[in-house]
């Protein structure tokens, strides 16, 4: 039982994502978008990639493995597409995330209070994206810290390019006006693009949130 009073199944999770609440069908045909899109700007790794894997690194970061216990935070359906600058989809793409959990913790062994590190919480998840692009994950939303706005971290690594890392910022948060690292991008534009709605899903009993977020390389 999560603090929200809801048991959750790997099961239930893998075979639907509640993909119609985070509207997944709007880019689905590529050609859509008349004009270039925006490049997503590239941003740190930062300090906190883990330094020792889960044992489990699937899209679901609720869940370890078949643990009963999941963790403890505030559940978001994280949706969105490897794009091209004309809306071409990557398919292949490899997607990492990975994020502080409801106490600020990193899973990493310099974390400054990793003592207090939800144990059920992953940390850390991959998804390898189909000929849609489309990737997904089941997280938490994210919190803030000491020094930093709340934000989950992403790799997109595909064979023949560099690695390419940035963060994703939730809208409205009112720490992100005093984050160093997101008012680093100076263009307004550039800026935008990795500030996302984290919106309320529809008719969910546990107020569990949406957020889309697409990487345009």
């Amino acid at each position: 039982m999560n603090q929200h009073g809801l048991s959750l199944t790997r099961r239930n999770f893998l075979t639907s994502i509640a993909v119609g609440a985070v509207g997944t069908t709007a880019f689905a045909a590529p050609g859509f978008f008349a004009d270039e899109l925006t490049k997503t700007p590239s941003q740190t790794e930062g300090p906190f990639y883990p330094d020792k894997m889960p044992l489990d690194t699937d899209n679901d970061l609720l869940i370890i493995n078949n643990s009963i216990t999941p963790a403890v935070g505030i559940v978001t359906h994280l949706t969105g597409r490897i794009l091209d600058t004309r809306g071409e989809p990557f398919r292949n793409a490899l997607v990492e995330i990975w994020q502080v959990d409801n106490n600020g913790a990193y899973i990493h062994t310099r974390s400054d209070n990793r003592d207090k590190r939800d144990a059920n919480f992953q940390g850390f998840g991959r998804f390898e994206t189909g000929s849609t692009g489309e990737y997904r994950f089941r997280t938490i939303k994210p919190v803030p810290y000491s020094g930093r706005t709340a934000h989950i971290h992403f790799a997109v690594k595909l064979k023949g390019r560099d690695n390419f890392t940035t963060q994703c910022y939730i809208k409205g948060q009112p720490e992100n006006e005093r984050d160093g690292i997101l008012k680093g991008i100076r263009d307004p534009k550039a800026r935008d693009a990795i500030i996302v709605a984290f919106d309320p899903v529809k008719k969910s009993r546990i107020g569990e949130l949406a957020a889309r977020f697409d990487i345009v390389l």
